[in-house]
């Protein structure tokens, strides 16, 4: 799947304590979590004494200066953050993590996630008097802990406290990273919607949301932080403790289809040996005869080689990914997404030429990339193209942090698999069926895997964060 006709993520987190060398490892991490947002990304760093922030729109290397990298490289406490904006605008305004400046201390905060009551709560803080700065879910989590009882008193079991009551008013899916000047905390929200690891560098401790960062930067992977974890990292080491003790696992399925880093793990499981087992599972369900295997880069590929593996025809690099484009054409909009693909992605002739394809991805969001892959394959020479999806049809909104929220966005909500197959032009189309897909999850152990975009089982209640055209639809039985 392309990611300018896919799903996008909102963000990669990364932060280290006690390290003298902070900000650069973080720097290189965020680099390893790149490929979950680029429309902008940040750094605040703490002294132990006050908190020092820099951020940017773009890529990282657009985004942050060596000037900026050098006023934050002699701190040794650091969290940084790369955006992609599912919840709030693209604006420098929402680009984190935030910096909140007060008389009692200094705030610094990273969110990847979607909070569904967002905008109730806001209306409530704003009826109460807060002015807020940005048009990002992330800020109302701030001003809420500002408003907690006892903001500002000393003591790090107080503030611990303060934290847990916050978080506890919060609705949808959370991964924060809280940084005081004399200490990081770490929450995930009770479903475990989004992914966070725990690391250690030099003795020191890390965190991140995936274990490719770690890697990046030669740290150990120590284990995920649990649903409803709230973990706090300080100078005299790390406080382990839950802000609730009701917690369902519901970690979203399509870290492990898309998302994620083929070389990242998630529960001791890696994505790559997953992905690859998708790719057999869809090859049970998928009775095509054809001459040779395509995967589209990069994240259909594992997927790609599974199916070949378990069908018995090779699997070839029937199509190129051209990695210098550059951020030309991230507007949204149809035409502007057929021409990323078009740059992006470029036929191989010598080796599909009068061949019967089989292009395996590893989902259809609204039907651009695919179509212009099966025209391109068919005018390079293509006898035949099926296309294979090693994921059930998306049909359903997310309101957990990705950046697909109407059923209008999504093809599969609003057509047959063979009118999807006709508007795409392939011969047939094969998408891997839901119980498939959990089957593999539970082969390598996984636990519960949220799939609200395939089935509409939305594990957290979602009433408040519908938009009112959608509800419109949802009444008319659309």
């Amino acid at each position: 799947m392309h990611e300018f006709d896919g799903l996008k993520e909102e963000c990669g987190l990364f932060g280290i304590w006690g390290h003298p060398e902070a900000s650069e490892l973080t720097y290189m991490a965020m680099h390893s979590l790149q490929h979950r947002g680029q429309q902008g990304a940040g750094m605040v760093s703490s002294s132990g004494e006050y908190l020092f922030g820099a951020r940017g729109m773009g890529l990282l290397t657009e985004a942050l200066s060596k000037d900026q990298l050098d006023s934050l490289k002699p701190f040794p406490h650091a969290i940084g953050h790369t955006r992609y904006a599912s919840s709030g605008g693209s604006e420098l305004s929402n680009v984190q993590p935030f910096l909140f400046k007060s008389h009692t201390g200094d705030l610094g905060l990273a969110h990847n996630g979607n909070l569904v009551n967002a905008m109730n709560l806001r209306r409530a803080l704003e009826d109460q008097g807060s002015i807020f700065q940005t048009t990002s879910d992330s800020e109302v989590f701030a001003h809420l802990l500002r408003r907690e009882k006892g903001a500002g008193e000393e003591g790090l079991e107080k503030r611990k406290n303060r934290i847990k009551k916050t978080l506890k008013q919060l609705k949808g899916a959370f991964a924060f990273m809280i940084m005081h000047e004399d200490s990081l905390t770490v929450a995930l929200d009770d479903h475990g919607v989004r992914p966070l690891m725990l690391g250690k560098k030099d003795g020191s401790h890390c965190v991140a949301s995936e274990t490719c960062a770690f890697t990046a930067i030669g740290a150990d992977y120590i284990r995920d932080i649990e649903a409803g974890e709230l973990i706090t990292i300080t100078d005299d080491g790390i406080d382990f403790d839950y802000y609730t003790d009701q917690t369902y696992p519901n970690m979203c399925s399509m870290e492990y289809i898309y998302f994620a880093r083929a070389d990242s793990e998630f529960r001791n499981i890696s994505t790559y040996r997953i992905r690859k087992e998708l790719g057999r599972a869809l090859a049970e369900e998928m009775d095509v005869e054809a001459d040779i295997v395509i995967g589209v880069p990069d994240s259909s590929l594992a997927a790609a080689k599974g199916f070949s593996e378990a069908i018995g025809i090779p699997q070839e690099q029937g199509l190129l990914k051209n990695r210098y484009v550059g951020r030309t054409f991230t507007e949204p909009g149809q035409e502007a997404r057929e021409r990323a693909v078009r740059m992006k992605l470029s036929p191989v002739r010598d080796i599909i030429e009068g061949k019967r394809l089989i292009v395996i991805d590893d989902s259809i969001v609204r039907g651009t990339t695919s179509r212009f892959i099966v025209k391109a394959l068919k005018q390079a020479g293509a006898a035949e193209v099926h296309m294979g999806v090693s994921s059930p049809p998306l049909k359903n909104p997310c309101y957990y942090g990705i950046d697909v929220s109407t059923h209008a966005e999504i093809i599969a909500s609003r057509k047959s698999r063979d009118e999807i197959r006709d508007e795409i032009g392939a011969d047939s189309l094969t998408y891997l069926s839901v119980d498939r897909m959990h089957d593999v999850y539970h082969q390598f152990g996984s636990k519960g895997q949220c799939d609200a975009c395939f089935t509409g089982n939305y594990p957290i209640d979602i009433e408040e964060a519908i938009l009112p055209q959608e509800k419109d639809l949802k009444q008319k039985g659309v």
